[in-house]
């Protein structure tokens, strides 16, 4: 009932678009931006084509914006997290600290599939490298759960070494707990540096863990 409550207050914060053009992706905007494109065919044949557009950089201001384009001209925006009616269901956006962590067409019937990236987009080149590059493309992602599991188990001895030394802390029930792993501040750095390429790499393929992910942010 929650997620048929939310899903509600998302198509309600849906608004009508202004009918400006679709700007062709740059590259310089591989960091700041994020597009998507899905394909209907109506019932008499046509194709109809939708394009979904994310600014990351509205997150500085608290909220990021999706928007929804139809046939190259602006149809619908909306706050994240989104929901958009389109041709035979919705289109749902989410997005994390890292990119987005979902853009799905989910049919009336229930069925998901994810958008594609525009091939400029860094969504894209990385789709582009599991196509072309299916091994190298598999070592990275796993690399990339190796350095984000890594950091958590990291993050979880420190947060139990500085609970147990805190004045009122629960030392006098458990006993003081010292970390194995003494890091210095220039190593906690590059670790944290990591974590966060890692769930950036995780986010151009829409992968999201709240634990993993969610603690890298």
């Amino acid at each position: 009932m929650l997620k048929e409550w939310r899903h509600r207050r998302a198509v309600q914060r849906v608004k009508p678009g202004d009918g400006r053009p679709l700007k062709r992706f740059r590259w310089w905007q591989m960091l700041t931006r994020a597009l998507f494109h899905l394909r209907l065919m109506n019932d008499d044949g046509r194709p109809t084509v939708y394009a979904v557009d994310v600014k990351h950089q509205n997150a500085s201001e608290g909220y990021v914006k999706a928007h929804l384009y139809l046939d190259g001209r602006h149809h619908a925006e909306s706050k994240v997290p989104a929901v958009f009616p389109v041709l035979g269901g919705t289109v749902e956006v989410r997005t994390s600290g890292f990119g987005l962590r979902r853009c799905h067409y989910v049919t009336a019937e229930g069925a998901e599939h994810q958008l594609v990236p525009d091939p400029a987009s860094a969504e894209g080149r990385r789709a582009r490298l599991d196509r072309s590059h299916p091994a190298l493309s598999r070592c990275v992602g796993f690399l990339s759960v190796i350095v984000l599991v890594i950091g958590l188990v990291l993050l979880i001895l420190q947060l139990a070494e500085q609970v147990t030394r805190a004045p009122e802390g629960v030392a006098q029930y458990v006993g003081t707990f010292t970390s194995p792993i003494d890091l210095s501040a220039w190593a906690n750095t590059v670790v944290g540096l990591a974590t966060v390429a890692a769930s950036t790499e995780r986010a151009l393929r829409l992968r999201y863990s709240r634990l993993l992910d969610g603690a890298a942010g």
